[in-house]
């Protein structure tokens, strides 16, 4: 089976964090391929920018360890393994996703403003809707959608480590 590694960023911000309908039907962070060349962290903060607009910083961006060389990357939050039955668009075959998530925030609070295009439906998501599971309107179909239990545990961490940072 086919694996390709891919990045997630959980953008939060005054305890909220960003998600839309993605293609694969269902509420999820920015996040995408890692390209030829490009590091986990550069591929999350490109990715990050490219859906949303928004310039972002990692959260928990600390080395591990206080060796300078060689350089270190930031730890992922966690390593996700995501089996596609039916592709993703871009891969009509079944293939994995080994996805490394990781937290972020803004760099700037005066650019905040998510993409308004229909089909991606961003908004900023409470901790207060994530907390009490109330499923999101899905404007296209207006039928409510739940979020994944992976993605509401994952973003109520993300909004917790940016309220706990600043």
């Amino acid at each position: 089976m086919h694996k390709h590694f891919t990045v997630t960023g959980f953008l939060s911000h005054g305890g909220s964090t960003a998600l839309h309908w993605h293609k694969l039907n269902t509420w999820l962070p920015p996040g995408g391929h890692i390209e030829k060349n490009e590091n986990p962290v550069e591929a999350v903060l490109r990715e990050i920018f490219e859906e949303t607009g928004i310039p972002s910083e990692l959260i928990h961006s600390k080395s591990k360890y206080h060796y300078q060389m060689p350089p270190q990357l930031p730890v992922p939050e966690t390593i996700g393994i995501y089996h596609l039955p039916a592709g993703d668009g871009g891969m009509k075959e079944q293939h994995q996703h080994i996805d490394y998530i990781y937290f972020a925030r803004p760099t700037s609070p005066k650019q905040l403003e998510l993409p308004k295009a229909k089909k991606d439906q961003w908004q900023w998501v409470s901790e207060k809707i994530l907390l009490e599971r109330t499923p999101l309107l899905y404007h296209v179909t207006g039928g409510l959608i739940p979020i994944h239990e992976d993605v509401r545990e994952l973003a109520l961490a993300s909004i917790r480590a940016d309220l706990q940072t600043r």
